[in-house]
């Protein structure tokens, strides 16, 4: 206690750790993780905790690790897990968002639509991979479309709270400019809500990973599954060494790209994020030199 008997300040709610601390409560939650399943798989056979054929140790697992990554092509898999979820999610981006602002915008677009985003919201994930089998197959372009259908509802959503959440007197100045309506979503409404629209692309990303997972329960000939696949194979196999690797790679390259698209959401909006901004400015020498070689020619 002070001396003049007043308590000292508590830590703000809500607020901000260091750079080290969080990595230093970050490092001690992966400890302890390790740690409980190290104890309850310690042993020999019935010796365990947990039984060897539910759990298998920390170093069993490790041990494994050169037999995924040959014999079942782990990295081979995780590329085209990824290949997938960048196509199908891509596919949902490039035509949710215009979706979405066009929906924004026009009133009578976002009450078309809505009907179809309340049942593409609320659906179960797992009810469409029938559906996407009786509409596509059982091929790659089932896996993307699954995936588009499974994202594409929630693109359109969140590009339409991002649009609306632009204050109106930014709408008002421009009309007052004399700015027409293509004008105003254009260069007003479009680029104010472009930052929030990427965050929740970035965010979107990682669901759609989990998706992917269902995408993968059927294999379509002697092509490669996946990573869903190779759980299903394990499992059949009755192998949990494989489905404890695969499950730690998941979120390492989710975590990985969503590392790598949040640099790139601070660079494209250093106003509102901070970042450098080296990507626009990239793009705008690249104009200046390709308007300063074709004007020689005109």
């Amino acid at each position: 206690m002070p001396a003049d008997g007043a308590q000292r300040p508590a830590a703000p709610l809500r607020g901000d750790i260091s750079r080290a601390g969080a990595i230093l409560w970050g490092a001690t939650s992966i400890a302890g993780f390790l740690a409980v399943w190290a104890f309850v798989t310690a042993g020999d056979g019935e010796m365990r905790l947990v039984s060897p054929a539910m759990l298998p140790s920390p170093v069993e697992t490790a041990q494994a690790l050169p037999r995924v990554f040959g014999e079942r092509k782990l990295a081979t898999n995780t590329l085209v897990t990824l290949a997938r979820v960048c196509l199908g999610f891509g596919l949902s981006a490039l035509i949710g968002a215009p979706l979405g602002v066009l929906a924004a915008c026009f009133p009578a677009v976002r009450a078309f639509l809505a009907p179809l985003n309340i049942f593409g919201r609320n659906i179960p994930v797992a009810a469409l991979i029938p559906l996407t089998f009786f509409l596509f197959g059982i091929g790659e372009f089932q896996k993307v479309m699954f995936l588009f259908i499974a994202s594409v509802s929630f693109v359109i959503s969140d590009t339409i709270t991002a649009v609306l959440e632009v204050p109106q007197r930014y709408v008002d100045t421009a009309l007052t400019l004399g700015a027409s309506r293509w004008q105003i979503i254009l260069k007003v409404l479009v680029p104010l809500a472009a930052p929030s629209v990427f965050n929740s692309l970035r965010l979107l990303f990682g669901l759609a990973f989990g998706y992917v997972m269902l995408a993968e329960l059927v294999k379509f000939g002697s092509a490669s599954g996946g990573l869903g696949d190779l759980i299903n194979m394990s499992q059949r196999r009755g192998e949990r060494e494989p489905i404890l690797l695969v499950l730690m790679i998941i979120p390492l390259v989710a975590y990985a790209i969503d590392r790598l698209l949040w640099w790139l959401q601070c660079d494209l909006f250093p106003h509102r994020y901070g970042g450098r901004g080296l990507v626009p400015r990239i793009l705008n020498l690249s104009r200046f030199l390709l308007h300063s070689q074709e004007a020689p020619r005109r």
